[in-house]
């Protein structure tokens, strides 16, 4: 597989990419004449890649973006392709939690002034004396991994930390000691510092607005090193002018490169756009991005992907091993609904209730709708292609199950009829085990190949169905029966070593059984 190094990024990052693929670092040239030969492209912020761009990657199958956002990428087009894009979120976090603390410091103590003033020749000790931090009350809108960062140095500093995050859990703030307060308006008022880590959306935008500035206290000063929309810049110009803000410390503006009004106040302090730009964030970025396009490449999850559910590192130490269980219960379910489906329900039970099942449902999703769609399906496209065919796509969690620590179940409806298979693993090494299908309870390990009967419970059925797979020349790996009740209807599952001929599947097909599936649910 090919990929293509768009843009500068560490050299210990290209270099993992050359031992797995070959490579080519390309910073100039047509890139609409290329990108078709490629199966990755890495990029950072220069590099447009539109819908048209996308279009004419034929073979594409991850983006890696150096750094944060994903604005220059048209991630809905990618992800309809089937196109992993996956970034490097973490890369900046020390970085970007340093420079706020610098411009704080910068903010209280009016080091930048003094220091043009002192170049200038003059010494004015008196008009730039400052504020100390200690015992200041630091207010933070987003409390995500930049403003928690934000949050441990300030406190190092001795400040009472505020904040407000309705996303983060109120334990994360008890263990960074910082009081979370219930509304964004509880942390304006409270603040004499102000700082934003708050993600760019619809309801963020221009949210620190007029009605904002009112809400806060008279000469707070106020840090923006995230999104520079998130301000009204000609409100925060106006809260300067009156006195409401004390001063500003801006690394992002709405538009870039910023030359407005609000360079000529002298207590604005300003820095280009630099939050992010230290040798070790860029090569950390490098590095990462690196090995998620190896990851997507290699076909393992992709744990920065933007256009699949994430999950921490912690949680995925508890629902990594059912991720191939999931897969492998929804292609399970299709297969025996006949590729008919109205409405998917995945119900977790037990302990993986408690945690972002998401990820589970997507694995789902990918197995049930694999050769069953005009294109390749993967983890990104497998909700596109649901939500395309009019497939309505349900989570259920339930914190009790009856027989099972874990236990995942997928229903397939269609037409008003209902379809359940249901799994867990079992062991140190995570075996993917079925418990349950087609309406009986059962026990056995899931395999590659696998075939379900099933019958009327009479003598002679489980003899006839072995005597014809082993005419066959198939040698059954592994055999599960299970009844309803005696004399009643019985399910039984085999494992087989290799695929069914035509001709067994002609003659299981007219042995006198009800149903009979063989099913391919790929490697283990």
């Amino acid at each position: 597989m090919k990929v293509l190094v768009r843009e500068p990024i560490a050299d210990a990052g290209i270099e993992l990419l050359r031992e797995r693929f070959d490579v080519d670092v390309d910073t100039n040239g047509d890139l609409a004449a290329k990108i078709g030969d490629y199966d990755a492209i890495v990029i950072r912020s220069a590099t447009k890649l539109d819908a048209g761009m996308i279009a004419r990657a034929d073979r594409l199958k991850v983006i890696g973006r150096a750094g944060v956002g994903v604005d220059n990428v048209d991630v809905d087009a990618a992800t309809r392709r089937g196109i992993v894009v996956a970034n490097a979120p973490e890369s900046t976090v020390i970085s970007a939690a340093e420079h706020t603390v610098g411009l704080l410091l910068a903010l209280s103590r009016h080091i930048p002034q003094a220091h043009a003033a002192l170049k200038e020749g003059r010494w004015e000790r008196s008009r730039y004396g400052g504020l100390e931090l200690a015992d200041k009350t630091l207010g933070v809108l987003g409390f995500g991994r930049i403003g928690q960062q934000v949050a441990r140095r300030a406190r190092g500093l001795e400040m009472r930390v505020v904040a407000y995050d309705p996303f983060v859990a109120k334990e994360r703030y008890r263990e960074l000691g910082v009081e979370r307060l219930e509304t964004q308006d509880d942390v304006l008022g409270a603040a004499d510092f102000l700082t934003l880590h708050l993600p760019l959306t619809a309801e963020t935008a221009g949210s620190i607005d007029a009605t904002a500035f009112a809400r806060m206290r008279d000469g707070i000063r106020m840090v923006n090193a995230a999104r520079g929309e998130l301000v009204d810049e000609d409100a925060l110009l106006e809260a300067l002018r009156s006195g409401k803000v004390a001063a500003a410390a801006l690394d992002v503006f709405s538009s870039e490169p910023y030359s407005g009004p609000l360079l000529e106040l002298d207590n604005v302090v300003v820095t280009p756009h630099l939050a992010a730009s230290t040798e070790e964030a860029q090569d950390r970025a490098g590095m990462i991005v690196a090995e998620q396009v190896a990851a997507a490449l290699d076909g393992a999850l992709v744990s920065n992907a933007v256009n699949i559910p994430s999950i921490g590192a912690e949680d995925l130490e508890v629902l990594g091993p059912f991720i191939p269980l999931a897969a492998s219960l929804g292609r399970l379910a299709m297969e025996l609904a006949g590729g008919r489906a109205d409405r998917l329900e995945l119900a977790y039970y037990g302990a993986l209730s408690g945690y972002d099942t998401r990820l589970l449902t997507v694995a789902a999703l990918n197995g049930a709708f694999q050769g069953r769609a005009d294109q390749p399906v993967n983890y990104v496209n497998a909700p596109v292609i649901a939500a395309e065919r009019g497939v309505e796509v349900v989570e259920e969690r339930r914190r009790a199950s009856r027989d099972f620590t874990n236990l995942v179940r997928v229903a397939v409806r269609s037409n008003g009829d209902e379809l359940r298979v249901a799994g867990t693993t079992i062991g140190r090494d995570n075996r993917r085990w079925l418990v349950s299908a087609l309406g009986f309870e059962l026990e056995m390990e899931l395999s590659p190949r696998m075939a379900l009967f099933r019958y009327d419970d009479v003598p002679g059925v489980i003899g006839r169905i072995g005597t014809l797979i082993g005419e066959a020349g198939v040698n059954i790996a592994n055999m599960a029966v299970s009844r309803t009740n005696r004399g009643g209807k019985a399910l039984m599952a085999v494992s087989l070593d290799t695929p069914a001929p035509p001709e067994l599947v002609d003659s299981l097909g007219e042995a006198g059984l009800d149903e009979v599936f063989f099913i391919e649910l790929g490697p283990e």
